[in-house]
Protein backbone atom coordinates (compact mmCIF):
# COMPACT_ATOMS: atom_id res chain seq x y z
CA UNK A 1 0.00 0.00 0.00
CA UNK A 2 3.13 2.60 0.59
CA UNK A 3 4.50 1.74 -2.28
CA UNK A 4 1.08 2.55 -4.38
CA UNK A 5 0.93 5.89 -2.16
CA UNK A 6 4.44 6.68 -2.86
CA UNK A 7 3.72 6.44 -6.26
CA UNK A 8 0.38 8.37 -6.28
CA UNK A 9 2.39 10.68 -4.38
CA UNK A 10 5.74 11.72 -7.30
CA UNK A 11 2.84 11.60 -9.59
CA UNK A 12 0.66 14.59 -8.24
CA UNK A 13 4.33 16.65 -7.67
CA UNK A 14 4.84 15.99 -11.15
CA UNK A 15 1.08 17.25 -12.17
CA UNK A 16 1.57 20.68 -10.32
CA UNK A 17 4.96 20.85 -11.94
CA UNK A 18 3.16 20.84 -14.84
CA UNK A 19 0.74 23.72 -14.00
CA UNK A 20 3.05 25.50 -12.62
CA UNK A 21 3.76 25.97 -16.23
CA UNK A 22 3.73 28.89 -18.15
CA UNK A 23 3.14 27.05 -21.36
CA UNK A 24 -0.08 24.88 -20.27
CA UNK A 25 -2.66 27.67 -20.16
CA UNK A 26 -2.02 27.93 -24.34
CA UNK A 27 -3.58 24.56 -24.48
CA UNK A 28 -7.17 24.61 -22.91
CA UNK A 29 -7.91 20.84 -23.19
CA UNK A 30 -4.52 19.63 -21.89
CA UNK A 31 -4.78 22.12 -18.52
CA UNK A 32 -8.21 20.90 -17.95
CA UNK A 33 -7.04 17.26 -18.09
CA UNK A 34 -4.27 17.92 -16.16
CA UNK A 35 -5.79 20.22 -13.22
CA UNK A 36 -8.91 17.18 -13.13
CA UNK A 37 -5.94 14.74 -12.50
CA UNK A 38 -4.42 16.73 -10.25
CA UNK A 39 -7.53 17.87 -8.59
CA UNK A 40 -8.20 13.67 -8.15
CA UNK A 41 -5.50 13.10 -6.56
CA UNK A 42 -5.40 16.21 -4.25
CA UNK A 43 -7.26 13.78 -0.70
CA UNK A 44 -5.08 10.82 -1.10
CA UNK A 45 -1.92 13.01 -1.38
CA UNK A 46 -2.91 15.17 1.27
CA UNK A 47 -4.09 12.36 3.90
CA UNK A 48 -1.04 10.16 2.83
CA UNK A 49 1.38 13.26 4.12
CA UNK A 50 -0.85 13.56 7.21
CA UNK A 51 -0.43 9.65 7.68
CA UNK A 52 3.45 10.12 7.07
CA UNK A 53 3.75 12.95 9.88
CA UNK A 54 1.64 10.69 12.21
CA UNK A 55 4.38 7.60 11.50
CA UNK A 56 7.03 9.64 12.15
CA UNK A 57 5.87 11.08 15.43
CA UNK A 58 5.77 7.74 16.55
CA UNK A 59 8.83 7.14 15.47
CA UNK A 60 10.30 9.37 17.16
CA UNK A 61 8.78 9.03 20.43
CA UNK A 62 9.53 4.79 20.16
CA UNK A 63 13.09 6.19 20.35
CA UNK A 64 12.02 8.66 23.46
CA UNK A 65 11.13 5.52 25.43
CA UNK A 66 14.92 4.74 25.38
CA UNK A 67 15.96 7.73 27.59
CA UNK A 68 16.92 7.25 30.80
CA UNK A 69 14.17 9.90 32.35
CA UNK A 70 11.38 8.00 33.62
CA UNK A 71 9.33 11.17 33.33
CA UNK A 72 9.97 11.52 29.20
CA UNK A 73 9.55 7.73 28.92
CA UNK A 74 5.93 8.34 30.04
CA UNK A 75 5.42 11.20 28.35
CA UNK A 76 6.25 9.35 24.91
CA UNK A 77 4.32 6.34 25.94
CA UNK A 78 1.16 8.96 26.89
CA UNK A 79 1.97 10.33 23.00
CA UNK A 80 2.35 6.93 21.53
CA UNK A 81 -1.21 5.70 22.96
CA UNK A 82 -2.60 9.26 21.33
CA UNK A 83 -1.02 8.98 18.12
CA UNK A 84 -2.38 4.71 17.41
CA UNK A 85 -5.83 5.40 16.87
CA UNK A 86 -5.17 8.02 14.59
CA UNK A 87 -2.80 5.93 12.36
CA UNK A 88 -5.30 3.33 12.30
CA UNK A 89 -7.83 5.72 11.51
CA UNK A 90 -5.85 7.23 8.53
CA UNK A 91 -4.74 3.64 7.50
CA UNK A 92 -8.33 3.27 7.04
CA UNK A 93 -9.21 6.22 5.28
CA UNK A 94 -6.34 5.24 2.75
CA UNK A 95 -7.87 1.84 2.40
CA UNK A 96 -10.78 3.19 1.07
CA UNK A 97 -9.21 6.22 -1.08
CA UNK A 98 -7.34 3.57 -2.82
CA UNK A 99 -10.00 1.16 -3.79
CA UNK A 100 -10.45 1.88 -8.03
CA UNK A 101 -13.07 5.29 -8.71
CA UNK A 102 -16.10 3.88 -10.32
CA UNK A 103 -15.84 5.87 -13.60
CA UNK A 104 -19.29 7.32 -13.84
CA UNK A 105 -19.31 8.69 -10.13
CA UNK A 106 -18.81 11.97 -12.12
CA UNK A 107 -21.47 11.56 -13.93
CA UNK A 108 -24.76 13.66 -14.36
CA UNK A 109 -27.88 11.04 -13.96
CA UNK A 110 -31.16 11.21 -15.50
CA UNK A 111 -34.04 10.48 -12.05
CA UNK A 112 -36.54 8.57 -13.16
CA UNK A 113 -39.46 8.19 -10.40
CA UNK A 114 -42.86 5.89 -10.88
CA UNK A 115 -45.66 5.30 -9.25
CA UNK A 116 -46.44 1.64 -8.92
CA UNK A 117 -48.43 -0.16 -6.25
CA UNK A 118 -51.48 2.00 -4.53
CA UNK A 119 -52.96 4.19 -7.13
CA UNK A 120 -53.56 7.62 -6.60
CA UNK A 121 -51.67 7.62 -3.03
CA UNK A 122 -48.78 5.81 -4.74
CA UNK A 123 -49.02 8.90 -7.26
CA UNK A 124 -48.68 11.26 -4.40
CA UNK A 125 -45.67 9.79 -2.50
CA UNK A 126 -43.91 10.09 -6.17
CA UNK A 127 -44.54 13.79 -5.89
CA UNK A 128 -42.76 13.70 -2.30
CA UNK A 129 -39.89 11.69 -3.80
CA UNK A 130 -39.19 14.00 -6.43
CA UNK A 131 -39.54 16.83 -3.81
CA UNK A 132 -37.03 14.80 -1.54
CA UNK A 133 -34.44 14.60 -4.15
CA UNK A 134 -35.00 18.18 -5.22
CA UNK A 135 -34.29 19.81 -1.97
CA UNK A 136 -31.21 17.38 -1.84
CA UNK A 137 -30.22 18.55 -5.33
CA UNK A 138 -30.34 22.20 -4.07
CA UNK A 139 -28.95 21.64 -0.99
CA UNK A 140 -25.94 20.46 -2.93
CA UNK A 141 -25.70 23.07 -5.56
CA UNK A 142 -27.05 20.76 -8.18
CA UNK A 143 -29.23 21.66 -11.04
CA UNK A 144 -32.91 19.88 -11.58
CA UNK A 145 -34.31 20.28 -15.28
CA UNK A 146 -37.39 18.20 -15.05
CA UNK A 147 -37.50 16.42 -19.44
CA UNK A 148 -41.24 14.79 -19.28
CA UNK A 149 -43.77 15.00 -16.43
CA UNK A 150 -47.13 12.77 -15.99
CA UNK A 151 -49.29 14.35 -13.51
CA UNK A 152 -52.70 13.28 -12.30
CA UNK A 153 -54.97 15.69 -11.15
CA UNK A 154 -54.65 15.44 -7.30
CA UNK A 155 -51.35 16.51 -7.39
CA UNK A 156 -48.67 13.09 -7.44
CA UNK A 157 -46.93 11.90 -10.66
CA UNK A 158 -47.68 8.79 -12.30
CA UNK A 159 -44.11 9.70 -13.76
CA UNK A 160 -41.65 12.00 -13.59
CA UNK A 161 -38.43 12.08 -15.23
CA UNK A 162 -35.58 14.66 -14.69
CA UNK A 163 -31.88 15.47 -15.09
CA UNK A 164 -29.69 16.35 -12.20
CA UNK A 165 -26.58 17.86 -13.20
CA UNK A 166 -23.85 18.74 -11.09
CA UNK A 167 -20.40 17.67 -8.80
CA UNK A 168 -20.27 14.38 -8.49
CA UNK A 169 -24.04 13.29 -8.73
CA UNK A 170 -24.23 9.67 -9.77
CA UNK A 171 -21.82 8.87 -6.69
CA UNK A 172 -24.06 10.36 -4.04
CA UNK A 173 -27.16 9.06 -5.58
CA UNK A 174 -26.38 5.95 -7.44
CA UNK A 175 -27.87 3.55 -4.47
CA UNK A 176 -30.97 5.49 -4.28
CA UNK A 177 -32.43 2.40 -7.43
CA UNK A 178 -35.04 0.21 -5.92
CA UNK A 179 -38.46 0.23 -4.80
CA UNK A 180 -39.55 2.61 -2.21
CA UNK A 181 -42.33 1.68 -0.27
CA UNK A 182 -44.42 4.14 1.93
CA UNK A 183 -46.82 3.34 4.80
CA UNK A 184 -49.30 6.16 6.04
CA UNK A 185 -53.09 6.87 6.39
CA UNK A 186 -54.10 8.62 2.72
CA UNK A 187 -56.09 11.59 3.06
CA UNK A 188 -59.02 10.02 1.59
CA UNK A 189 -58.91 7.11 3.90
CA UNK A 190 -61.54 7.99 6.33
CA UNK A 191 -61.66 5.11 8.69
CA UNK A 192 -57.91 5.99 9.93
CA UNK A 193 -56.10 2.91 8.42
CA UNK A 194 -52.50 2.53 7.04
CA UNK A 195 -51.79 2.18 3.74
CA UNK A 196 -49.27 0.53 1.87
CA UNK A 197 -48.11 2.02 -1.58
CA UNK A 198 -44.61 1.67 -3.52
CA UNK A 199 -42.78 3.80 -5.58
CA UNK A 200 -40.07 2.94 -8.26
CA UNK A 201 -36.66 4.81 -8.46
CA UNK A 202 -34.38 4.89 -11.19
CA UNK A 203 -30.63 6.48 -11.51
CA UNK A 204 -29.23 6.42 -14.83
CA UNK A 205 -25.98 8.12 -15.65
CA UNK A 206 -26.04 10.56 -18.23
CA UNK A 207 -24.80 9.45 -21.12
CA UNK A 208 -22.50 11.23 -23.62
CA UNK A 209 -22.35 10.68 -27.56
CA UNK A 210 -19.12 9.19 -27.05
CA UNK A 211 -20.46 6.33 -25.09
CA UNK A 212 -23.28 5.62 -26.52
CA UNK A 213 -23.82 6.38 -30.44
CA UNK A 214 -27.17 5.97 -31.82
CA UNK A 215 -27.64 5.21 -35.38
CA UNK A 216 -30.56 7.60 -36.39
CA UNK A 217 -31.38 4.76 -39.19
CA UNK A 218 -32.56 3.25 -35.84
CA UNK A 219 -34.89 5.65 -34.60
CA UNK A 220 -38.72 6.09 -35.11
CA UNK A 221 -40.08 9.70 -34.36
CA UNK A 222 -42.99 10.81 -33.64
CA UNK A 223 -44.67 14.77 -33.02
CA UNK A 224 -47.64 15.06 -31.34
CA UNK A 225 -49.62 18.17 -28.82
CA UNK A 226 -48.54 17.73 -25.51
CA UNK A 227 -51.13 16.80 -22.95
CA UNK A 228 -52.29 17.61 -19.46
CA UNK A 229 -53.45 16.20 -16.27
CA UNK A 230 -56.84 14.04 -17.37
CA UNK A 231 -55.85 14.29 -21.32
CA UNK A 232 -56.68 17.97 -22.13
CA UNK A 233 -54.16 19.77 -24.52
CA UNK A 234 -52.32 22.07 -23.06
CA UNK A 235 -50.04 23.17 -26.74
CA UNK A 236 -51.90 24.33 -29.57
CA UNK A 237 -48.73 23.01 -31.97
CA UNK A 238 -46.91 19.56 -32.07
CA UNK A 239 -44.05 19.98 -30.19
CA UNK A 240 -43.83 16.96 -28.11
CA UNK A 241 -41.66 14.35 -29.16
CA UNK A 242 -42.06 10.58 -29.18
CA UNK A 243 -38.71 8.44 -29.99
CA UNK A 244 -38.87 4.86 -30.55
CA UNK A 245 -35.04 2.77 -30.51
CA UNK A 246 -36.40 -0.11 -33.07
CA UNK A 247 -33.52 -2.51 -31.95
CA UNK A 248 -34.70 -2.47 -28.60
CA UNK A 249 -38.43 -1.48 -28.64
CA UNK A 250 -37.39 1.63 -25.93
CA UNK A 251 -39.66 4.51 -26.41
CA UNK A 252 -39.04 7.90 -24.83
CA UNK A 253 -41.78 10.59 -24.81
CA UNK A 254 -40.63 13.96 -23.59
CA UNK A 255 -43.47 17.14 -23.71
CA UNK A 256 -41.82 19.50 -21.26
CA UNK A 257 -40.28 22.04 -23.84
CA UNK A 258 -42.74 23.78 -26.14
CA UNK A 259 -39.97 23.46 -28.87
CA UNK A 260 -40.11 20.63 -30.69
CA UNK A 261 -36.19 20.72 -31.07
CA UNK A 262 -35.70 20.87 -27.50
CA UNK A 263 -37.72 18.28 -26.80
CA UNK A 264 -36.12 15.90 -28.85
CA UNK A 265 -33.10 16.64 -27.51
CA UNK A 266 -34.18 16.19 -23.99
CA UNK A 267 -35.88 12.85 -24.95
CA UNK A 268 -32.36 11.78 -26.79
CA UNK A 269 -30.65 12.10 -23.52
CA UNK A 270 -33.16 10.15 -21.91
CA UNK A 271 -32.81 7.75 -24.49
CA UNK A 272 -29.07 7.58 -24.23
CA UNK A 273 -28.73 7.03 -20.75
CA UNK A 274 -31.24 4.06 -20.96
CA UNK A 275 -29.02 2.56 -23.25
CA UNK A 276 -25.77 2.83 -21.44
CA UNK A 277 -27.81 1.17 -18.46
CA UNK A 278 -29.07 -1.56 -20.66
CA UNK A 279 -25.02 -1.82 -21.63
CA UNK A 280 -24.09 -1.83 -17.81
CA UNK A 281 -26.15 -4.62 -17.07
CA UNK A 282 -25.41 -7.02 -20.03
CA UNK A 283 -21.67 -6.12 -18.81
CA UNK A 284 -22.60 -6.87 -15.20
CA UNK A 285 -24.47 -10.30 -15.77
CA UNK A 286 -21.16 -11.54 -17.65
CA UNK A 287 -19.13 -10.13 -14.28
CA UNK A 288 -21.78 -12.19 -11.91
CA UNK A 289 -21.42 -15.29 -14.00
CA UNK A 290 -17.14 -15.06 -12.69
CA UNK A 291 -17.61 -13.11 -9.73
CA UNK A 292 -21.00 -14.52 -7.75
CA UNK A 293 -20.85 -11.53 -5.03
CA UNK A 294 -20.98 -8.13 -6.64
CA UNK A 295 -21.25 -4.78 -4.45
CA UNK A 296 -24.45 -3.43 -4.63
CA UNK A 297 -27.05 -5.01 -7.15
CA UNK A 298 -29.25 -1.75 -7.78
CA UNK A 299 -31.52 -3.52 -9.10
CA UNK A 300 -34.93 -1.80 -8.89
CA UNK A 301 -36.89 -4.96 -8.13
CA UNK A 302 -35.55 -4.95 -5.07
CA UNK A 303 -37.76 -2.91 -2.07
CA UNK A 304 -34.67 -0.87 -0.39
CA UNK A 305 -36.46 1.55 1.58
CA UNK A 306 -39.06 2.13 3.64
CA UNK A 307 -40.97 5.29 4.98
CA UNK A 308 -43.02 4.53 7.42
CA UNK A 309 -45.41 7.71 8.56
CA UNK A 310 -47.03 6.77 11.75
CA UNK A 311 -43.87 5.80 13.25
CA UNK A 312 -41.57 9.18 11.74
CA UNK A 313 -39.34 6.29 10.90
CA UNK A 314 -37.05 5.96 7.24
CA UNK A 315 -35.70 2.22 7.04
CA UNK A 316 -33.11 1.09 4.43
CA UNK A 317 -33.53 -2.45 4.51
CA UNK A 318 -30.25 -3.06 2.76
CA UNK A 319 -28.16 -2.31 5.48
CA UNK A 320 -30.71 -2.71 8.24
CA UNK A 321 -30.53 1.01 9.33
CA UNK A 322 -33.63 2.56 10.77
CA UNK A 323 -33.63 6.45 11.25
CA UNK A 324 -36.12 8.44 12.95
CA UNK A 325 -36.20 11.61 11.46
CA UNK A 326 -38.80 11.01 8.40
CA UNK A 327 -39.53 15.01 7.98
CA UNK A 328 -36.09 16.01 7.89
CA UNK A 329 -34.98 13.40 5.60
CA UNK A 330 -38.73 13.85 2.94
CA UNK A 331 -37.38 17.89 3.07
CA UNK A 332 -33.79 16.61 1.56
CA UNK A 333 -31.31 16.18 4.51
CA UNK A 334 -31.01 12.71 2.94
CA UNK A 335 -27.13 12.69 3.95
CA UNK A 336 -27.72 10.56 7.26
CA UNK A 337 -29.03 7.75 4.90
CA UNK A 338 -26.59 8.42 1.75
CA UNK A 339 -23.50 8.60 3.79
CA UNK A 340 -23.97 4.96 5.93
CA UNK A 341 -24.80 3.53 2.33
CA UNK A 342 -21.60 4.86 0.78
CA UNK A 343 -19.61 3.52 4.02
CA UNK A 344 -21.37 -0.10 3.66
CA UNK A 345 -20.46 -0.64 -0.19
CA UNK A 346 -16.64 0.70 -0.12
CA UNK A 347 -16.54 -1.86 2.90
CA UNK A 348 -17.93 -4.39 0.69
CA UNK A 349 -15.74 -3.43 -1.87
CA UNK A 350 -12.91 -3.57 0.17
CA UNK A 351 -13.37 -7.41 1.09
CA UNK A 352 -13.73 -7.89 -2.57
CA UNK A 353 -10.22 -6.18 -3.09
CA UNK A 354 -8.75 -8.61 -0.45
CA UNK A 355 -10.37 -11.69 -1.77
CA UNK A 356 -8.52 -11.09 -5.05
Amino acid sequence: MLAKLESLEQKFLELEKELSSPDIFQDQEKYKKISKAHSELQEIVSTYREYKKILNQIKENQELLKDKDPEIRELAEEEIKELKPQQKKLEDKLKILLIPKDPLDEKNIILEIRAGTGGEEAALFAADLFRMYSRYAENKGWKVEIMDAHETGTGGFKEVIANISGKQVYSRLKFESGVHRVQRVPATESQGRIHTSAVTVAILPEAEEIDIHIDPNELRIDVFRSSGPGGQSVNTTDSAVRITHIPTGLVVTCQDEKSQHKNKAKALKVLRARLLQIKQEEQKKELDENRRSQVGSGDRSERIRTYNFPQGRVTDHRINLTIYNLDAILEGELDQVIDPLIQHFQTEALKQEASI
